[in-house]
């Protein structure tokens, strides 16, 4: 990803807590297959395990589907195509989290520049985080240490969604839906069907292009310009713009004072 300095976000909590709050990501991986395309990505919502006693390494979790080309290609990197109940890929695999919220930006926003020289062209604002990380395929749910971990991800994730995105969270609110209220030969079957993924992370990054990189008054104008659209997504990317940007300033005050 191209990160330019004044769009880079360093903080690895602040990177941490976006994917926390974003976790829908695209798994890609590169594998040389004879039967399958060599770029493949899935769409899968993680669990984040913050660094702790267990690793002390952030780590992602997540499951997918054993039809799924991108498992496929990887089970040809195994022993003669049969994989055990664990294996691990030896290439790396890159994660890509996307903000919730961007916006095109018209260059009739930047009320300072457009003026003056009329040297503006339109951009896009967004925010996007990814990992590269080793990974661990969970394969067969027959096995004690690929059943375990499936049962524990489809649980976790589960809670994540149901309390954390739906707001389930019991007493005043409904109760969240777990995964034993559904059938326990069901969800068998379920697991038998799918593979955990766990991805210890080596190396996270992100960006938040928020319009930094322009004069004060122009950044002025994409606040003013995007809370004027209105709804969600006009509302959330003006107040990124607006809170970025005093960030960005602040960072910049504080390296000239520091020369």
């Amino acid at each position: 990803m191209f990160i330019p300095t004044v769009h880079a976000e360093s903080n690895t909590e602040v990177l941490l807590q976006f994917i926390k709050e974003n976790p829908l990501g695209i798994l890609i991986t590169g594998i040389d297959s004879t039967s399958q395309d060599f770029l493949q990505c899935t769409h899968v919502p993680f669990v984040l395990d913050l660094p702790g006693t267990e690793s002390p390494a952030a780590q992602l979790r997540a499951h997918i589907a054993k039809q799924n080309p991108q498992v496929k290609a990887m089970i040809e990197k195994t022993e003669n195509g049969k994989p055990s109940g664990v294996f691990s890929l030896d290439q790396d695999v890159l994660v890509v989290f996307n903000g919730r919220h961007d916006h095109y930006v018209t260059p009739k926003y930047y009320t300072e520049t457009k003026p003056d020289t009329g040297k503006v062209v339109p951009t896009w604002n967004y925010s996007a985080v990814q990992i590269y990380g080793k990974l661990s395929m969970y394969y067969d749910s027959k096995t004690s240490e690929a059943g375990e971990f499936l049962a524990k991800q489809m649980r976790d994730l589960s809670e994540q969604c149901e309390r954390g995105i739906m707001g389930f969270t019991g007493g005043e609110k409904p109760q969240p839906w777990k995964v034993a209220d559904a059938p326990e030969r069901y969800i068998e079957l379920m697991q038998r069907n799918i593979v955990g993924i766990k991805i210890e992370v080596c190396k996270i990054e992100g960006k938040f292009k928020m319009s930094q990189g322009m004069r004060q008054g122009d950044r002025d104008g994409v606040v003013r310009g995007l809370e004027r659209l209105g709804g969600e997504t006009g509302a959330a990317i003006s107040a990124l713009v607006k809170d970025r940007g005093e960030l960005h300033d602040q960072k910049k005050a504080l390296k000239s004072s520091q020369k």
